[in-house]
């Protein structure tokens, strides 16, 4: 009785897991990648929301920084539109030179080297982890602006239930996600065009005061405090300001998810959002200004501003709540950026050995799983250490997004530098990126000056350990690879595989399964280990292997074709080897996201069809086992070892000793 409780109450969960979840993807669907991918509109709410969310903390943290000098928001919304632009148009070069996906990471390692990207890997990945931070935080903000200073106590729990929404929609997929998010979207368009519109137009008669009032203070501050000290307060805000353009890199990220044409659905994507983003962070600036903002406490200066603008409207207070409530809910869809390139940027470190292997991996809605539930967890618990603190965030935040900023800048003046003689528009690339660069540099040297003892050190802190623990993470790593690499050398006993007939298989002959990887030191010494250990026990042996579609594979057709012919290759390689000793043998191939499901749903059918089987895998063992090794390793042949014995089907695991 107890076994079928606890059997119905496993039913039970899996239904509601698909409930939420949804059904597995079939990885052989021909139109899959054409059902999964974004067109640029879809492109622009995933990923450029990111980018447009931050005009709701950038600029008023700006605006705030000049004190009693806000004359100098007019010179301010000019410079960050340029910012927005230059830095957008950069980016769109490295869209067309990088068009596979992966940012800055991608870019730093293959113009500056591998260590210069792991830098700017580690702080894409803290950077992401604050996005999805700031933008609920700054949602929680938002929404309690409309709710008494007795209740905002109740804003982290409300920002915590907000990430784990996202992280059910993302497990669900990044197009379903993203179409959920639309509406929302849209809405803040609509509304901050409004605010924004309806604040310059009517006051236009303003603009002769407002000059007169400019070089009037600005006369005033050059004779009291000197043009340095003018340059200084301008530099502070902008820089303070930074978080503005945190969302920029999104897009030449997630790339791999873009509708082909993938470089000009990309290209596109980031036009949409650098004039959204210009236009509505430089507007905003100009209409504190026009209105003179003053911050409130336990209100952001949007829904002071938006008070302000809508309160002669006949509908004013429902459309000032629209406003800000749509405000809040953008910096909801924001955080999406985070879920989607952050898993991408942890898949891209883990294929070069910076980060577990599983997080390379795809879930059975072709979702990066592990990578969405770490965002998570990491984005809640950066929560409850700052308390939701606005200001400590966007200070951490922006600073990784510039050390990103500054690789990328410098990576792709160095690329284009030596690749002067094959492009012939060299000169005008080079120049914007050279450009791109000082600006990043001047905003992430005063950021890091002004704020280190306010968080800044913090954010370099976690940044640097993060660093420590993937340099570990690759030396391991590597160390592995060397030793499975000596076997191939020490195997001197493996003969040459030779082409020797095909012996008819009999399934009532003792057979031997065997799971293998690929043809390499792994796979030969599992078999010379069988010879070995069972000398004329088996006289068939069928090899099986599974082509994993990872992050890495996951681009298009053409890489997953190329996949399946690798894994065949090697296969028919061992069936060749062994029939050369005079053994009859096959080979078994699957295809999927997951070895264990795969690999299991092989053996199971082939028991059925050889009664006389017995499944052999290897297993990697050290002198001196530890939890960090655990975590590198994830246990595939144990795993399918107990899913197979609890189906009555006998495997035996055996040991391949590492020296490290």
């Amino acid at each position: 009785m107890e076994n079928n409780g606890s059997e119905n109450e496993s039913h039970l969960l899996e239904r509601v897991w698909r409930r939420l979840i949804g059904t597995p993807r079939s990885i052989e669907e021909p139109s899959l990648f054409q059902k999964i991918s974004l067109i640029p509109v879809l492109a622009w709410i995933g990923l450029g929301a990111d980018g447009l969310s931050s005009s709701s903390y950038g600029p008023e943290e700006a605006f705030k920084t000049l004190g009693a000098h806000t004359y100098l928001a007019v010179l301010l919304a000019l410079a960050t539109a340029l910012t927005v632009f230059v830095i957008s148009y950069a980016y769109s070069r490295i869209i067309e030179h990088f068009p596979h996906g992966g940012g800055g990471y991608i870019v730093a390692s293959h113009t500056i080297g591998s260590h210069a990207g792991v830098v700017s890997g580690c702080a894409l990945l803290v950077d992401y982890m604050l996005t999805i931070t700031v933008s609920l935080a700054s949602c929680g903000d938002a929404v309690f602006s409309f709710f008494p200073v007795s209740f905002h106590h109740l804003k982290p729990v409300f920002v915590i239930f907000l990430i784990l929404v996202l992280i059910i929609l993302n497990l669900r997929g990044v197009k379903e996600s993203v179409t959920v998010l639309a509406p929302i979207f849209f809405i803040f368009l609509v509304t901050h065009a409004l605010l924004i519109g309806n604040g310059l137009f009517t006051h236009v008669g303003r603009l002769g005061p407002v000059v007169a009032t400019f070089q009037a203070d600005l006369m005033q501050d050059l004779s009291t405090i000197g043009l340095i000290g003018v340059s200084a307060v301008f530099l502070r805000a902008f820089s303070i300001g930074g978080g503005t353009y945190t969302g920029i890199e999104a897009v030449s990220n997630g790339i791999q998810i873009m509708r082909d044409p993938k470089v000009q659905t990309g290209k596109r994507t980031m036009a949409y959002m650098a004039v959204s983003l210009a236009l509505t962070a430089g507007g905003l600036l100009v209409c504190y200004c026009l209105f003179d903002i003053k911050p409130v406490q336990g209100r952001t200066m949007n829904a002071v501003l938006s008070d302000a603008v809508f309160s002669d409207w006949p509908v004013g207070n429902a459309l000032e709540l629209v406003t800000i409530l749509s405000e809040g809910m953008l910096l909801f869809v924001a955080a999406q950026a985070g879920f989607v390139d952050g898993p991408r940027v942890m898949a891209n470190m883990a294929i070069d050995g910076w980060l577990p292997r599983r997080f390379a991996a795809l879930s059975e809605r072709l979702t990066m799983q592990n990578g969405v539930f770490l965002m998570g967890g990491a984005a809640s618990a950066l929560l409850v250490y700052t308390g939701g603190s606005i200001s400590h965030l966007v200070v951490m935040y922006a600073i990784n997004v510039f050390i990103t900023f500054s690789l990328s800048q410098l990576g792709m003046t160095r690329f284009f530098l030596q690749n002067r003689d094959r492009d012939k528009k060299w000169k005008r690339h080079i120049v914007v990126h050279i450009l791109g660069l000082f600006l990043c540099l001047t905003i992430l040297l005063i950021t890091v000056f002004e704020k280190f003892t306010e968080g800044g050190w913090v954010t370099l802190l976690i940044t640097s350990a993060f660093l420590a623990l993937c340099y570990a993470i690759r030396r391991h790593y590597k160390k592995v690879r060397e030793d499975i690499k000596r076997l191939e050398t020490d195997m001197v006993v493996v003969p040459k595989p030779l082409k020797a007939p095909a012996i008819p298989i009999d399934p009532t002959q003792m057979t031997a399964i065997i799971l293998v990887s690929g043809y390499n030191g792994f796979g030969l010494h599992l078999w010379l280990s069988i010879m070995r250990h069972f000398p004329g026990i088996y006289v068939n042996c069928i090899f099986v292997s599974v082509a994993e579609i990872d992050s890495g594979v996951f681009k298009g057709i053409a890489e997953v074709e190329r996949l399946k012919s690798s894994v065949q290759s090697g296969l028919e390689k061992y069936v060749t080897l062994t029939r050369s000793e005079g053994l009859c043998s096959e080979y078994r191939m699957g295809v999927g996201t997951d070895v264990v499901d795969t690999a299991t749903q092989i053996c199971e059918g082939l028991a059925h069809e050889f009664p006389m089987a017995t499944v052999f895998a290897g297993k990697v063992i050290f002198r001196h086992e530890n939890l960090l090794q655990k975590v590198l390793h994830n246990e595939t042949a144990l795993a399918i070892q107990r899913r197979l014995l609890w189906k009555g089907v006998t495997m035996v695991v055996l040991p391949m000793r590492i020296h490290i």
